[in-house]
C-alpha cells in the first residue's frame, strides 16, 4: 500500500510539535520575552489592546502597549498585567525583544515619525519587527518609508490583508485574491520581509522564494480585531525565541486553529469576536508546546 504523501508546503499541526522550546522550571518574566505593541491613535485604541492581550495570552513575559492617542488609558482594566507606556517612553526600555507597529496607528505626521524611528534603529540595536495595518498603508503611500523597510538588517514580518497588499504593490484587491501565492512572494521579495498574506488559505512567503499555505481557520475570523490578534501572537512568539519565519508560520496556524476549535465547540462561526479567539489561542499554544 502506497503511503499518502503530505504536501510539504501546507501548514499542518504535526509541523509544530517541537517548534516551541520547553520552559525551564526557573523561567521568569524576563526570560519569556518582552513585547511592545505600538499604535492606537484616537478612536482606534482597541486595536493595540487586542494585540497586546494576544501577546500576553500566547506567553510573552512582559507586554507593553504604547498608544498615540492623547486619551490613551493608563491601565487596561480588563488585563492590568499589560504595561501602558507612551511611544516615546519605549526608547528607554532596554529589554525589548520584538516590536509590533500598526494596529490603530493612523496616518498622522506623528505616526510617520514613529515608524521612521523604529525603521532606522542603529546597526546592532535593530529588533525583529511585525508591521500591520496603517504601518503598511503608510509604507505604501511614502516611498522613503518603503526604502527604509527594504534596508533593515533585522528580520521583519508583515501581515497584510488583500487591500493592504494591493496598496503596497499598486494592484487591485481582486488581483491579490486571485493570485495570493504570487502576491505573497512578490511582497517578500520587494520589501525584503517575511510576508504573511492573510485571507482564506493564508500564505507565508520569504524573500528566497519559499512559501507555505495555511490549512487552519474558517469564516469565524471575519470579524474586526482578529488581525490585531494575529499581530500580537506573532510578535509574542518571536519575543519568546522563535525565528521570525517560524513565528509567522506557527502564529497563522494557531490563530486559525483557535477559530476552528471555537466552531467545533459550538461557538460561531457567526458572532465570534477577536477577544474569544485570543483566549483560545492560549489553549492551542499550550497544546503544541513541550512544557511539562
Amino acid at each position: 500500500m502506497v503511503k499518502e504523501q503530505v504536501n510539504p508546503r501546507l501548514l499542518i499541526e504535526s509541523m509544530f510539535s517541537n517548534v516551541l522550546p520547553p520552559r525551564p522550571r526557573d523561567a521568569h518574566k524576563g526570560s519569556c520575552g518582552s513585547v511592545a505593541i505600538i499604535g492606537g491613535d484616537e478612536s482606534m485604541m482597541g486595536a493595540v489592546l487586542l494585540a497586546a492581550r494576544a501577546a500576553l495570552f500566547s506567553g510573552a513575559g512582559r507586554v507593553y502597549a504604547a498608544m498615540l492617542s492623547k486619551n490613551a488609558p493608563s491601565v487596561d482594566v480588563c488585563h492590568p498585567e499589560i504595561m501602558m507606556r507612551s511611544p516615546a517612553a519605549l526608547v528607554h526600555l532596554s529589554q525589548l525583544d520584538c516590536v509590533a507597529i500598526g494596529p490603530g496607528l493612523g496616518r498622522s505626521v506623528a505616526a510617520i515619525e514613529l515608524l521612521i524611528f523604529w525603521l532606522t534603529q542603529p546597526v546592532g540595536q535593530e529588533l525583529p519587527m511585525v508591521l500591520d495595518a496603517d504601518a503598511l498603508n503608510l509604507i505604501a503611500e511614502h516611498a522613503h518609508l518603503a526604502d527604509l523597510l527594504k534596508k533593515r538588517l533585522a528580520e521583519t514580518v508583515i501581515t497584510p490583508h488583500a487591500g493592504e497588499a494591493a496598496r503596497l504593490l499598486g494592484v487591485s484587491a481582486e488581483f491579490v485574491r486571485a493570485n495570493h501565492i504570487e502576491t505573497a512572494l512578490e511582497l517578500a521579495k520587494k520589501f525584503n520581509v517575511i510576508s504573511m498574506l492573510k485571507g482564506a488559505d493564508s500564505v507565508c512567503a520569504y524573500p528566497d522564494g519559499n512559501y507555505f499555505i495555511n490549512t487552519s481557520g474558517n469564516p469565524a475570523l471575519a470579524s474586526g480585531g482578529t488581525g490585531d490578534v494575529l499581530t500580537g501572537l506573532i510578535t509574542s512568539l518571536i519575543a519568546q525565541g522563535l525565528a521570525p519565519m517560524d513565528a509567522a508560520k506557527l502564529g497563522v496556524f494557531a490563530h486559525g486553529q483557535a477559530a476552528d476549535n471555537l466552531v467545533a465547540s459550538g461557538v460561531g462561526p457567526r458572532g465570534v469576536v477577536a477577544s474569544e479567539v485570543l483566549l483560545e489561542v492560549r489553549n492551542v499554544i499550550n497544546r503544541l508546546s513541550t512544557d511539562g
